[in-house]
């Protein structure tokens, strides 16, 4: 079959997946728009700051305005945070004291989260004597039962819930599952944080953590909550209280969230979080259509291109190492910064295998833009995500397809 029919003929049968997901698109826009009008937001906002940055109006409206957009109480948003593992570290740190146990219910956390919770000697939780335990997802669901007999332990102050699926073949939580998931643990007489990395999933559903049950959600802005525009940054949102010692670890205690200056200004995280709804409506549907011409070809895909995605991450398995690295290659040759870099594997930090990644983007590792990676074992999983336009993930499509059948 040829690459282009392929491609329309996928195109029209993906015809009512494309429409739900506009859909959802259109109630986060509406949602973004009505927080932008309540927050009044003017150009005084984007005007940056220097020094200890005390009064600064753009960065403390920002908070306000996630805060109300993720239907939390507060929220820390921050250029100084310079990573989702940067803001995940923070926030857990701010949450637990020596003597404390960290629960995961979703299984091992992402890779370069694992030295934050488990390193030696380098700062890390253990080393701060926080214990962590984890109760594996069962068939990619939540173990109630295992939850149970984990919250039975009197010194677990976090339950931890990873949204997306790392470099696990699983598909990402739904926010049903959240849900229920967060009314099971309040059931069994929790009354501690339960705390959801949120990264990859930020507007891929019409609700957040925030809005069902979970006191603390955390997320990058170069993924989807920046819309492609946000330079670097991180978010921290929840209830008050949590987000107020987190602040004291981002900066001091006796601080918080009242210092922090950014000279630069705050128009493109004000901006990105604007186009955010659209961008990841976007990425979804260039995923989508990756999925199924992909599948037609006999490779498997997760989630299947029948079911509705929870995040922007598209998993595809291939036979080979070989196979796979072609993928990524072809993904970069793709990109509009770089593409005429050919990749190779290598040792990425905070990974424990080589990994190869394609990231021709225009802010340095934004996975909200177009982007795949993967460790080099078995079974040769790579992982796919991001595309700022539908347009650009079908062009990326046909340099893939071309490599593939080659």
């Amino acid at each position: 079959m040829q690459i282009e029919t392929l491609i329309k003929d996928c195109e029209k049968e993906l015809s009512a997946q494309f429409a739900a997901r506009e859909e959802i698109a259109y109630k986060n826009q509406v949602k973004v728009m009505e927080a932008f009008r309540k927050n009044k937001i003017a150009l005084r906002h984007f005007v940056g700051t220097s020094g200890y940055g005390y009064g600064d109006e753009g960065r403390d409206t920002l908070n306000a305005l996630f805060a109300d957009i993720f239907g939390a109480e507060a929220a820390l948003v921050s250029p100084n945070i310079v990573s989702g593992t940067h803001a995940l570290t923070i926030a857990l740190f701010g949450l637990l004291q020596s003597g404390d146990t960290l629960f995961s219910v979703s299984g091992d956390p992402y890779d370069t989260l694992r030295e934050v919770i488990s390193g030696k000697g380098i700062g890390s939780l253990a080393d701060y004597g926080i214990a962590f335990k984890k109760c594996d997802l069962k068939g990619g669901k939540f173990d109630f039962e295992a939850i149970r007999q984990g919250l039975k332990d009197p010194t677990v102050k976090v339950v931890f819930i990873q949204r997306s699926r790392g470099y696990e073949w699983r598909d990402a939580l739904s926010q049903k599952q959240i849900r229920e998931a967060c009314e099971f643990v309040r059931s069994c007489g929790f009354q501690g944080c339960i705390f959801t990395d949120n990264c990859y999933g930020e507007f891929v559903e019409d609700t957040e953590p925030t809005e069902n049950g979970v006191d603390v959600a955390v997320g990058s802005l170069i993924k989807n909550a920046g819309g492609g525009i946000a330079p670097t940054g991180g978010y921290v949102v929840g209830k008050k209280e949590y987000i107020d010692r987190i602040a004291g670890r981002l900066t001091a205690p006796s601080i918080g969230a009242e210092v922090g200056s950014y000279a630069y200004g705050y128009q493109y995280f004000y901006e990105g979080v604007f186009m955010a709804p659209h961008v990841v409506c976007q990425a979804l549907k260039g995923g989508l259509l990756i999925g199924a011409c992909l599948e037609k070809l006999g490779f498997e895909t997760s989630p299947s291109v029948t079911a509705m995605p929870c995040d922007i991450t598209r998993a595809i398995r291939f036979n080979s190492a070989k196979e796979l690295i072609g993928f990524i290659q072809a993904v970069q040759e793709a990109s509009p910064v770089d593409s005429f870099v050919t990749l190779e594997p290598w040792d990425m930090p905070g990974y424990r295998e080589q990994v190869i990644m394609a990231a021709g983007t225009f802010v340095q590792g934004a996975s909200i833009e177009l982007s795949a990676d993967a460790p080099i074992k078995e079974p040769y999983i790579a992982y796919f995500q991001g595309g700022l336009t539908y347009e650009h993930c079908k062009y990326a499509l046909t340099r893939i397809l071309r490599k593939l059948c080659g």
